[in-house]
């Protein structure tokens, strides 16, 4: 497992807390981490993420998947990913596993 303090190792994949329950609201979301009683709030495209980070084999094939489904820019959304894989991991919602 990695820490919260180290790079991403994109060959990983992304494991949804136990703690963590979600509940689609439309085409937004609501994590709720059982643990410490917190809410968060997913717009759509955040919640396609993390059907997409936590349904994938590893975080690269995730970001296949969405580069092919968004018109963005391969670097912009590499990037994007890894601001929101990185929150996730510091709310202890994920938790990024090399195996």
């Amino acid at each position: 497992m990695t820490s919260t303090n180290s790079p991403i190792d994109w060959r990983a994949r992304a494991v949804a807390s136990p703690a963590v329950m979600i509940r689609q609201l439309g085409e937004e979301s609501v994590l709720l981490d059982l643990s410490t009683q917190s809410y968060f709030g997913l717009d759509e495209t955040g919640t396609r993420m993390w059907a997409a980070l936590t349904q994938a084999p590893s975080l690269e094939a995730a970001f296949g998947t969405l580069r092919d489904e968004y018109e963005v820019e391969p670097a912009r959304l590499r990037a994007d990913m890894g601001r929101f894989v990185e929150a996730l991991r510091v709310e202890r919602l994920i938790e990024v596993v090399v195996e």
